[in-house]
């Protein structure tokens, strides 16, 4: 386990896990959420500016906040504070095997409790090609070393 005390700026992680997008699960999680034709249909997503069926945005931020959780060491995570928004930046198709990289990007103390930190991180996805296909910035909130 770390703590707020143990992290640096610049700190990088990956997770442990793989994901590998997969296709009925794609066309599911848009059914639900996101029922546009480029995540539906094969044939309408070929005639898109996509080219071919694509995971919505929705689906691809649920993927990188499960990646998040098999970053190894784990963290002592207390909260998520919010994001400041997201970045896709390629389309994730069925089939990708994507990784989330972690990095530290800032970090400052609690001013007004002694016991916790706020961690700034930035999320990659990354595709089996090594390309970043997502992108978030957010804040965590950490635990200090008992």
């Amino acid at each position: 386990m770390r703590y707020f005390d143990d992290l640096e700026v610049g700190d990088l992680a990956r997770s442990a896990e793989v994901f590998e997008v997969d296709r009925d699960e794609v066309i599911a999680f848009a059914r639900r959420w996101d029922p546009q034709p480029f995540h539906l249909d094969e044939r309408a997503a070929e005639q898109s500016i996509f080219g071919g069926l694509t995971a919505c945005a929705a689906h691809v931020f649920a993927i990188q906040s499960r990646l998040a959780i098999s970053v190894e060491p784990r963290w002592a995570l207390l909260a998520g504070l919010g994001n400041d928004g997201f970045e896709l930046s390629s389309p994730v198709r069925p089939g990708d095997r994507l990784r989330l990289v972690r990095r530290i990007t800032g970090k400052r103390a609690s001013r007004s409790k002694p016991d916790r930190g706020i961690v700034e991180i930035e999320h990659d996805l990354v595709n089996e090609r090594d390309e970043v296909v997502f992108r978030a910035k957010g804040r965590v909130m950490i635990a200090r070393r008992p």
